[in-house]
């Protein structure tokens, strides 16, 4: 059985840090594009940032510069560092696993995900 389970949100303070992680357990991901994806209360999930298999990574303009996406392969793990963090970063983040072996494209959709963590929630309190 395949899982995706996120760690480490939580409440911060406006302009604070935190680090999401995501443990992969039941397949090992690393031929596979890993991505960060997030839902505010009464708006549409939305991408992040993703880490292909190759190391290469790709982020939303709004995160650019202030979220970092890393893998560790050899753990099956995926961490999204996140500074700077503002009252429009609070959000349910969500972390899933690319469908397609060895996606190297720059275009990242929720429908491309095939396997999706539960969530968790990271407030920023202004």
């Amino acid at each position: 059985q395949v899982q995706l389970v996120e760690s480490g949100g939580g409440l911060v303070q406006a302009g604070g840090s935190l680090r999401l992680s995501c443990a992969a357990s039941g397949r090992t991901f690393s031929d596979y594009a890993m991505g960060w994806f997030r839902q505010a209360p009464g708006k549409e999930r939305e991408f992040v940032a993703a880490i292909n298999w190759r190391g290469t990574t790709y982020y939303t303009d709004f995160v650019k510069g202030r979220f970092t996406i890393s893998r560790d392969k050899a753990a099956n793990t995926v961490h999204l560092q996140m500074h700077s963090l503002n009252s429009e970063d609070t959000a349910v983040y969500y972390c899933a696993a690319h469908s397609l072996l060895w996606y190297t494209g720059d275009s990242y959709d929720s429908s491309d995900f095939g396997f999706w963590g539960q969530g968790i929630q990271v407030t920023v309190s202004s």
